[in-house]
């Protein structure tokens, strides 16, 4: 019954999820991901009070939305997305946001709950926050939404093949105090079907490309219609992103583990909570921002 959950939620969210990400314009993109960001921090700092945290619930949502509203309303919200732009309010941001919620910690009744608070509700901004953003930002790149398409693919395979090898085959704990099911043998399936995936994208990017422009689902700075001249860096760069994924999952399990909870929340059959099926993105989507930044640079 788990399983078919599962399938079931992943049958519906996931043409939901690949239109929105291709086709939605900026502010709706920033919107829905502010919304599933927000719905993250909330478990995420419920989870932080089985730590005996306290923490500003308000103010970080407050200050976390008011984040993706920046990028929605911004007058060039294409512009604002640039990839010099998102640095300097991602720098801007990250910079201001410990010095917001201290400041909110000197106003607690009990002062040894202060600091505690102000440090789970700075870790919501960057560990949630900027990554969901950065995922916006990435769709705004030059061939950013034939990126973005791809990452999610490849964690999709990734997170499917570590479960579907790792269940009935894996013999090899990886992480036994963090993440009990977790595998070796899993982690290996999943690094060569994030591979697979890549391989296959840039392989058939042209193919690919062309069919989602004649859908009308990108548009044609957002493909990309001319071959690879080398697969190698793909594959590479495959590697670094599963690899950052499935780290990102142990990450989100070792703070379930040490709340004593095995799910973040239900919100999702068989799924568990939003930040358990946002967990793998928190850490592959900024590599990948930061890869196309380093690209745009060595232009």
């Amino acid at each position: 019954m788990e399983l078919l959950k599962r399938v079931l939620t992943a049958i519906v969210l996931i043409p939901l999820v690949i239109i929105l990400i291709l086709r939605a314009p900026v502010p709706v993109l920033a919107f829905v991901s502010g919304v599933v960001a927000l719905l993250a921090i909330r478990e995420l700092l419920k989870l932080s009070q089985a730590y005996g945290i306290r923490p500003f619930h308000s103010a970080t949502y407050v200050y976390c939305g008011a984040f993706f509203l920046l990028i929605a309303i911004h007058p060039g919200a294409t512009d604002a997305l640039s990839t010099a732009a998102f640095a300097y309010f991602a720098v801007g941001g990250a910079a201001f946001v410990p010095f917001l919620f201290l400041a909110l910690g000197m106003r607690s009744h009990e002062l040894n709950s202060g600091f505690p608070a102000a440090m789970v509700s700075t870790f919501a901004f960057v560990y949630v926050t900027l990554p969901m953003a950065s995922l916006v930002a990435l769709r705004e790149q030059w061939r950013g939404g034939f990126f973005l398409l791809y990452l999610l693919l490849l964690v999709w395979a990734g997170d499917i093949f570590a479960y579907f090898v790792g269940k009935p085959f894996g013999r090899h704990r990886m992480s036994p105090r963090v993440s009990p099911n977790k595998t070796w043998e899993g982690a290996l399936a999943s690094v060569l079907a994030s591979v697979g995936v890549g391989i296959a994208m840039f392989h058939y990017a042209v193919p690919i490309s062309s069919a989602l422009l004649k859908t009308h689902l990108i548009e044609r700075k957002d493909g990309i219609f001319s071959p690879e001249s080398s697969l190698m860096p793909v594959i590479l760069l495959s590697i670094i992103l599963n690899t950052a994924a499935q780290f990102g999952d142990l990450v989100e399990s070792l703070i379930k583990r040490g709340a004593g909870m095995k799910d973040s929340g239900a919100i999702l059959p068989g799924h568990g909570g939003m930040f358990d099926r946002i967990d793998a993105l928190l850490f592959a989507a900024p590599v990948l921002w930061c890869y196309l930044a380093w690209r745009v640079m060595m232009q």
